[in-house]
């Protein structure tokens, strides 16, 4: 069989740990401060969040198309195949720009095959996917059995979190000037998920931490359909949340494995810090 490499990029925030368990390389995205163009945002975990609390406005862009044609070809050049999971196309390009990278690529090494899959998810959904895929792939499937694995599996990776703060939705365009201010006011939670689409939607208010996180927990009850597959828990500088959640998604709601883990900059610019998510396999999402 021939041997193939995944890729997936910084939008799925997989653990270092994880990406390097399973072989995973991850295209980088960009972030930088608006005040600051030309620098990269280096920064991670607290450091970078108390940054956005502190009032700094960080920008994301996807990779352009040398990135995604210098770390492709060191891998062809090997006589490897590529299978890669691009951040969803409802929320950035990277899927699009991988694509293209890939068709480029085809021409120039007509013997090797790269395929890119819109994974149709965004920080530790899109993580489950790859994990899962790769975890298929040491079983001994074919590039075009993952493939065919992945895109199967895809519109089941739930999504569900919740933010602290909605000034960052707002400044994304996500709630209007007037209801992030009385949101604020009145504690309210939005709470959000992924469509099927792969877009981002607001579909609950929860006044209060807790309650945002009990509704976690609650659409974790109602819809997983394998506890036996590890849950993915996702924070934004809230550990102690998240570990709260890990600890009571098995010993009170039967899941087998957690794994915990951050939001980087790419996607935590967008959220602010205090986001809190779950994801998992259930239904074919909506």
């Amino acid at each position: 069989m021939q041997d193939y490499v995944i890729f997936t990029d910084t939008g799925a925030d997989m653990p270092d740990s994880l990406l390097e368990e399973l072989g995973i390389t991850a295209i980088p995205l960009n972030c930088f401060m608006k005040d600051d163009p030309a620098v990269t945002v280096s920064l991670r975990g607290k450091a970078f969040y108390d940054e956005l609390r502190a009032g700094k406005v960080a920008c994301t862009s996807a990779a352009n198309l040398s990135v995604f044609r210098d770390a492709f070809t060191e891998v062809l050049k090997q006589g490897k195949d590529i299978l890669y999971f691009a951040l969803s196309s409802g929320l950035s390009c990277m899927y699009a720009t991988g694509k293209l990278a890939a068709e480029e690529l085809s021409a120039e090494y007509p013997d090797r095959k790269i395929v890119a899959i819109d994974s149709l998810s965004v920080t530790l959904g899109q993580s489950l996917l790859v994990y899962l895929t790769a975890k298929k792939k040491a079983e001994g499937l074919s590039l075009d059995e993952a493939a065919a694995y992945a895109e199967e599996m895809k519109p089941c990776m739930m999504h569900w979190f919740t933010v602290d703060d909605l000034v960052f939705l707002k400044r994304g365009g996500r709630l209007s000037a007037v209801s992030a201010f009385a949101g604020t006011l009145l504690g309210i939670k939005p709470f959000l998920t992924v469509t099927a689409e792969g877009k981002l939607e607001a579909v609950e208010k929860q006044r209060g931490r807790r309650n945002a996180i009990l509704s976690l927990l609650n659409h974790f009850d109602t819809e997983c359909t394998d506890r036996s597959t590890p849950v993915f828990v996702a924070h934004a500088d809230a550990l102690e949340d998240a570990e709260q959640v890990k600890e009571t998604l098995i010993n009170d709601y039967g899941a087998k494995e957690v794994i915990v883990g951050e939001l980087g900059p790419i996607i935590g610019a967008h959220t602010g810090p205090g986001l809190v998510g779950i994801f998992y396999i259930g239904p074919a999402r909506k």
